[in-house]
């Protein structure tokens, strides 16, 4: 069964480059990203990873922590996190987990449930583990995003996304194509247009079903 939005994401213990985790203990209170690799030592995703690496102080200034999975074990995650930190220049400080007999990637529905990892594997056979969740602290999924691997990933849309989700949460607000922190909002249309020139102020009416306030203050 697909994982869709607002479904309570699965929970696992598995081993990481921290040691053993529980995946919802390990979210707490706190919103969380998970991003799947396919194989260490790939090209796309030390470049991945290193952009995860540099950009973790700003996921954590908005209470989110970051993990990565792989379909390797600890000891070759430790080795790779030698060559992220090489290329990229910036320590990485999150837990990579373990996810050597493919549990993760089917729990989250990025495999088959009769995939498995034949001998002399490459990346290509588990390609489909290139995927991004959103998770809220109420162990939601707010977003997924699925990449092939020849398309690297876009961190600062992911941290974009991250500030749209965060924004519009218990809000009767929605935010408009290529929105960044701070721009204006789109009132839902559950509100109307009165009872959003009481919560919000002013209000630009657009489109009778468009309609534009200031971002509300944090």
């Amino acid at each position: 069964m697909s994982l869709r939005i607002n479904d309570t994401v699965p929970n696992f213990t598995a081993d990481s480059t921290e040691g053993t985790l529980t995946f919802h203990d390990w979210i707490g209170d706190s919103y969380a990203i998970l991003f799947s690799h396919p194989k260490d030592f790939t090209p796309v995703c030390t470049t991945e990873f290193g952009e995860a690496a540099a950009m973790a102080g700003e996921f954590a200034k908005r209470n989110c922590k970051i993990a990565g999975v792989s379909i390797d074990p600890v000891e070759e995650h430790l080795q790779w996190k030698a060559d992220v930190e090489k290329v990229s220049g910036n320590p990485l400080n999150f837990p990579i987990f373990a996810d050597e007999k493919l549990e993760i990637a089917k729990l989250f529905d990025m495999l088959p449930a009769d995939a498995y990892l034949p001998d002399g594997r490459t990346a290509a056979d588990t390609a489909t583990v290139r995927t991004t969740f959103i998770i809220g602290p109420d162990k939601k999924l707010e977003l997924a995003l699925i990449y092939p691997m020849s398309v690297g990933r876009n961190f600062a849309e992911i941290l974009r996304a991250l500030d749209a989700i965060i924004a519009t949460k218990g809000q009767p607000l929605a935010t408009p194509a290529n929105w960044e922190a701070g721009d204006d909002m789109i009132v839902g249309l559950g509100l109307d247009t009165d009872a959003a020139r009481e919560k919000f102020g002013e209000v630009e009416v657009v489109l009778p079903y468009l309609r534009k306030v200031k971002a509300p203050a944090n």
